[in-house]
């Protein structure tokens, strides 16, 4: 199988790499393309990569290509992991936010709106020419905000993309380890998670016949054993009687989390785009040391992840450290996807269920499609659990969400459908409305500020609008 990485330049492709020649994905992909705008950033990744260990496998074949259309051609599956703009762009998205007072983070709250508004143009170019160059190619998009561009995505490739994270998958296993419940590896039976991407919430955890889910949440020292657990009050999530994503700390601790983006001495974005500024120039020269470089930059990368939500002190856990989520996630989709059994996976997807069976009598209508998740509109993208075989990601029912989640679901899946509207149709009114109604902003004032300088901060933003107000 030829897999092609859209944004192969990027930090995270060795981890990629390194699963494809160990383990269980190893000869599950004959041909690695790695496509990137970068020529340098290409060139310092497959440093990387030639410089991996014996023992961790040389011998899949990697090619680099800054054309888009010929690495394209003949590949089976693409991962999409792209971001326009690079890290200074983070930096612009978070600083805006953060300038008013508000939330800076990439991917929640204002700066999420304007990364999805600026990434989706380009993901739907992706799209578009892999309908030319490979249409029965799969896209695995881990491109941030994984659900809105996903949501984009389906609107030209279908159920042929899906969005992942191992932000909530990771969540389901260090609960279930916490409270002493066996997983067994690519099933979820017993597992109840619903919600959106970065913001969903385990509800239940089966073992044995019986939710193990409350007692765990009564057990202040089992919920200290893995970071989701520290994040929240053991009374807090007693009452609550669910275990949210740890990016709800950004809604459930909205004003704690603010405080300590402002109080760092650097942000994080401006602190990983000094570093990768850095980086990336010594990584292409350092020859047979570029991994051990590039390896050690990636545990302290890893170390000040969410570091606002930690105490003074509070190291992350060593599997968090180790890495391994994103990747799992990608390559046990795509071993599915490509025939080598089915498996279950919380994933970014259309929440509808299957069609019904035996289908609908000739020139009947058919039946409306049913919502996996019920409350919220079953052709909206969702985060939930999924059996992946080799016709896509079938979601699997889950319960309806409580108020006053649900209403929090709805509202931030509105946000998110004027975000892509916006971004398609050049909406100007509609990225408005988005950045108005988002809870961590809720200001029309802030909204029209935050509009005002987030195309200040891109040109080209400003060059994209079509319609609505100016």
């Amino acid at each position: 199988m030829r897999l092609l990485i859209a944004g192969g330049g990027g930090f995270r492709v060795p981890l990629i790499y390194r699963a494809l020649v160990s383990g269980p994905y190893s000869g599950l992909v004959t041909e690695l393309v790695l496509y990137d705008v970068d020529p340098a950033r290409l060139e310092a990744v497959t440093t990387v990569l030639r410089s991996m260990p014996a023992g961790k496998g040389a011998r899949l074949p990697v090619h680099a290509s800054t054309g888009l259309s010929a690495a394209l051609s003949g590949t089976a599956m693409v991962f999409a992991a792209i971001r326009p703009g690079g890290t200074a762009g983070r930096v612009a998205d978070e600083k805006v936010a953060q300038d008013l007072g508000l939330l800076g983070q990439e991917t929640t709250g204002a700066g999420g709106i304007s990364f999805a508004l600026r990434t989706i143009p380009h993901m739907l170019d992706l799209a578009r020419l892999m309908r030319e160059c490979c249409p029965d190619a799969w896209l695995i998009n881990f491109t941030n905000p994984a659900g809105m561009v996903t949501e984009a995505l389906l609107r030209v490739l279908g159920n042929r993309v899906i969005g992942i994270c191992d932000s909530a998958g990771g969540l389901v296993q260090r609960a279930a380890h916490a409270a002493g419940v066996p997983l067994p590896e690519g099933r979820l039976d017993g597992v109840g998670y619903y919600g959106l991407n970065h913001l969903g919430w385990l509800y239940r955890l089966e073992s044995g016949g019986r939710d193990r889910l409350p007692a765990l949440l009564a057990d202040a020292g089992a919920l200290q054993q893995f970071e989701e657990g520290r994040l929240f009050p053991q009374p807090f999530l007693a009452r609550l009687g669910l275990l949210p994503n740890e990016y709800l700390y950004y809604y459930y601790q909205r004003d704690a989390a603010r405080q300590a983006m402002q109080a760092m001495a650097r942000p994080r974005g401006e602190s990983i785009h000094s570093q990768q500024q850095e980086l990336y120039p010594r990584l292409a020269a350092a020859g047979q040391e570029a991994y051990r470089l590039w390896e050690e930059v990636r545990r302290s990368r890893e170390e000040g992840y969410l570091a606002e939500a930690r105490g003074a002190g509070e190291r992350r856990n060593e599997e968090d450290l180790a890495g391994g989520g994103y990747e799992r996630v990608a390559l046990a989709a795509m071993r599915a996807l490509a025939a080598g059994g089915d498996t279950q996976l919380v994933l970014n997807t259309r929440n509808a269920l299957t069609a019904p069976h035996p289908p609908p009598p000739r020139g009947a209508n058919p039946a409306p499609l049913q919502p996996a998740i019920p409350g919220l509109p079953a052709d909206a993208v969702v985060e939930l659990p999924c059996t992946v075989t080799p016709a896509g990601a079938v979601p699997l029912p889950q319960l309806a969400p409580s108020e006053p989640q649900l209403g929090l679901l709805r509202r931030v899946k509105e946000v998110e459908r004027l975000t892509v509207q916006a971004a398609t149709t050049g909406n100007r009114a509609a990225a408005l409305a988005a950045f108005t109604l988002h809870p961590l902003v809720d200001s029309a004032d802030l909204a029209a500020k935050l509009m005002a300088g987030y195309e200040q901060a891109f040109p080209a933003l400003g060059k994209m609008w079509k319609g609505g107000e100016r």
